[in-house]
């Protein structure tokens, strides 16, 4: 249904204001005669309290004149719309009305169809506009509601290439999301079983991946997050937030945020996961030959293709989480016992080969084949990420930290800690402090 618009007629003339309202059927147009002015102070004044839309006015008044009015209203009443109506052919004031919007210039005595062709203008011109508000009020309204929806399409068509730089960078920007790359990537895989219960219904396994991603983003929080969701059932979060530290810094922190991401969804659903958080800006080498710089919050001028680093960073995190998921069940046993004993300054290869009853030789290449890294690497990063948690959560001395993670020397920990995040534990605390 279309608006009725409220009319204001300004005139010193009351017959003239008499005229112009009785020669018009105003009910057919959708307009209501609102009021009725006889100076120019007088029609601003009812213009801005009735919310007038329409002004038919002359353009001599007392007080102030047409013109001026108009002036002021274009300011104030930026919507109202304007119709001169004089008693002379006052074409010195024509530059002024078209610069201020004037629809018509009539002069009187007015021509009853002339005017209600102009008015019947302005009405299809204003309905169209109202239309054309409500249609983009409604779509607005539509994109802030699924806007969570838009977002995760976005970036699952993002991931997989499907987009180009600058088209990523306009939809960063028109769904609020920061205009860089996300500095983490967070895969989370369910097996869709859960232990000791019944197989599940497909809703029930929908339920569980909703809540498996809301566990997920709590721990993320509060950067920018979009929760993505493939068609295979891997969950994918997108996190906008710069590392504390160094690369090596937060590869640690990253491993540290899976450790809790695992327990959190075991502790509050009791469902076993498998999760692998990626740096974007620390992409292996040897998986990626970008380059990419140290600072992810990228500016709109540098040349960084924003597609190529998001996919080759998301093949990098999904090699790592199919990884997890190919270990044999003597490699997971392994990692997990160093997981639980690192604290243990005597811990050794020989000694986890004896616990698990297979020859130090056969555990150290089937580790190594498996993980990437040999007995030792994997217990100094278990160690140093341990160490890191601890500087940064605890008053504890260097010292103590040192023999709580399996350190019997402060040296020998210092070295390795600057060997692995490439700062001193004392600088590490100190930078960490700062950024707090």
């Amino acid at each position: 249904m279309s608006a009725v618009y409220n009319v204001l007629i300004a005139d010193d003339e009351p017959i003239i204001r008499e005229g112009i309202r009785d020669c018009v059927d105003w009910d057919s147009l959708g307009m209501i005669v609102t009021a009725e002015a006889e100076d120019g102070e007088e029609a601003l004044e009812i213009a801005l309290e009735q919310q007038i839309d329409i002004l038919l006015v002359d353009m001599n008044m007392p007080f102030l004149d047409g013109i001026s009015l108009m002036k002021r209203l274009r300011t104030e009443r930026p919507h109202c719309r304007f119709v001169i109506i004089t008693g002379h052919d006052e074409f010195k004031y024509a530059q002024e009305a078209i610069r201020l919007g004037v629809k018509d210039y009539i002069l009187k005595p007015v021509d009853p169809l002339h005017l209600y062709d102009v008015l019947h203008h302005i009405r299809t011109e204003m309905n169209g506009t109202l239309h054309q508000e409500q249609y983009l009020k409604l779509a607005t309204d539509q994109i802030q509601k699924n806007t969570s929806l838009l977002q995760e399409q976005f970036c699952l068509d993002w991931l997989s290439g499907r987009l180009h730089h600058e088209e990523i960078k306009q939809q960063l920007e028109f769904l609020h999301l920061p205009v860089c790359l996300p500095s983490t990537l967070a895969l989370i895989r369910w097996s869709g079983h859960a232990e000791g219960r019944p197989m599940l219904k497909e809703q029930d396994k929908q339920l569980m991946l909703f809540a498996i991603g809301n566990i997920a983003a709590e721990l993320l929080q509060p950067a920018p997050l979009v929760i993505c969701r493939e068609s295979s059932g891997l969950l994918v979060i997108c996190t906008w937030c710069p590392p504390d530290h160094s690369t090596a810094s937060a590869i640690y922190d990253n491993e540290q945020q899976a450790d809790k991401m695992m327990s959190a969804v075991k502790d509050c659903i009791g469902l076993h996961v498998q999760v692998h958080l990626q740096s974007v800006n620390s992409i292996d080498e040897e998986i990626n030959n970008t380059d990419i710089p140290d600072d992810p919050l990228l500016s709109l001028e540098q040349e960084v293709d924003y597609s190529q680093v998001m996919t080759t960073a998301y093949r990098h995190a999904k090699l790592q989480l199919d990884g997890q998921s190919r270990l044999s069940p003597l490699v997971r046993r392994a990692r997990d016992y160093i997981q639980n004993h690192y604290h243990n300054p005597e811990l050794t290869l020989e000694k986890l080969a004896d616990v698990l009853q297979v020859s130090p030789t056969y555990l150290s290449r089937l580790m190594k084949r498996e993980l990437g890294h040999s007995f030792i690497h994997v217990l100094v990063q278990v160690r140093i990420q341990k160490a890191v948690h601890l500087l940064k959560e605890t008053e504890l001395s260097i010292l103590e930290i040192a023999l709580q993670v399996g350190y019997d020397s402060q040296h020998y920990f210092s070295t390795a800690f600057k060997k692995m995040i490439g700062v001193s534990p004392n600088q590490y605390r100190r930078d960490t402090v700062e950024q707090s």
